[in-house]
């Protein structure tokens, strides 16, 4: 299964030297060992999630949209999945899809709520490319 995090490809040396980082810490070493811990250790979750699961990319990310609409989840998470749920292949209809199929189970003023944090992510995007592009010229 290909590994997918906002879209980064997650290799074996990563994983490699995040398992080491952690050997440190639990061994006595300081959690300051790294520039930035709190970004390594959500790597190292969501690492060991991806390898230590059978389900498709497309399911993986289905499942991981759900998760985030179901504990309304801010617009920085939404942007971060967002680069893995078009490689997985979800679409517009897809994101609807799941909206409709978690409603009766976490409520409309969750599923609102994850329509409005999607389109500030969305937001979120459009901003950061349109200063990458002024900065361009």
């Amino acid at each position: 299964m290909p590994a997918v995090n906002g879209g980064a490809e997650l290799g074996a040396s990563r994983s490699r030297s995040a398992a080491a980082r952690r050997s440190a810490r639990i061994a006595g070493g300081s959690v300051g060992t790294t520039d930035t811990p709190v970004l390594d250790t959500i790597m190292d979750i969501t690492t060991a999630s991806i390898e230590h699961n059978s389900v498709s990319p497309r399911d993986f990310m289905l499942a991981r949209l759900a998760a985030l609409i179901a504990v309304d989840a801010p617009p920085a998470s939404y942007l971060a999945n967002a680069p893995a749920l078009a490689q997985a292949g979800l679409t517009e209809q897809d994101i609807e899809g799941i909206m409709i199929a978690v409603a009766p189970v976490v409520g409309t003023p969750r599923v609102t709520s994850a329509a409005g944090q999607i389109l500030r992510a969305l937001g979120m995007a459009i901003a950061v490319g349109d200063t990458g592009e002024q900065a361009d010229k």
